[in-house]
């Protein structure tokens, strides 16, 4: 299964924010400590306008849709939180919840946990349950960043799931 979370860190519809950290240091992805906050809806395709299928969340609540294109139909949300886990700040613990909104998976979830490595260009991810459609799943997903915009806040991560479940 291929998703799209769809990630605005910035402006008023914000999906991810930072919610603590080191006193007196930038809260940022990369230092150590910084807890992030969102809520990125998950997508079936890459266009950020394909179908939302589910939310995937730093605390996030990210839009999940079923392409890359941001005006694509949201078909999930990403919510779940990600900690900068590592002293180099190289590293994030990943506990994200993917929940499905459309269709045949309609209130049914994945949940992702562990260790992701941040500027790998592919980041591999264990899927330990799932609820619904995916109880008892077991697998991995991979995530991978097929757009950044820095200058506007804006990425699109690309979610491949394998996963097993009854």
């Amino acid at each position: 299964m291929t998703l799209y979370l769809q990630d605005r860190s910035t402006g008023p519809n914000a999906t991810v924010v930072p919610i603590t950290g080191i006193p007196g240091q930038l809260w940022s992805s990369s230092n150590f400590g910084t807890v992030l906050c969102s809520d990125n809806p998950i997508t079936e395709g890459l266009d950020e306008h394909s179908a939302q299928i589910g939310r995937a969340p730093v605390i996030s609540d990210d839009p999940i849709t079923e392409s890359i294109d941001k005006n694509s139909a949201e078909i999930a949300r990403g919510q779940g939180i990600y900690v900068t886990s590592s002293l180099d700040g190289a590293n994030t613990l990943v506990l994200l919840s993917i929940v499905f909104t459309n269709r045949e998976y309609n209130g049914s979830t994945l949940e992702i946990q562990g260790r992701s490595i941040q500027l790998a260009s592919v980041r591999e991810v264990s899927v330990i349950s799932g609820t619904g459609k995916f109880r008892f799943a077991r697998g991995y997903a991979t995530f991978e960043t097929v757009y950044l915009d820095t200058s506007i806040g804006y990425s699109v991560i690309r979610c491949n799931v394998t996963a097993l479940h009854y």
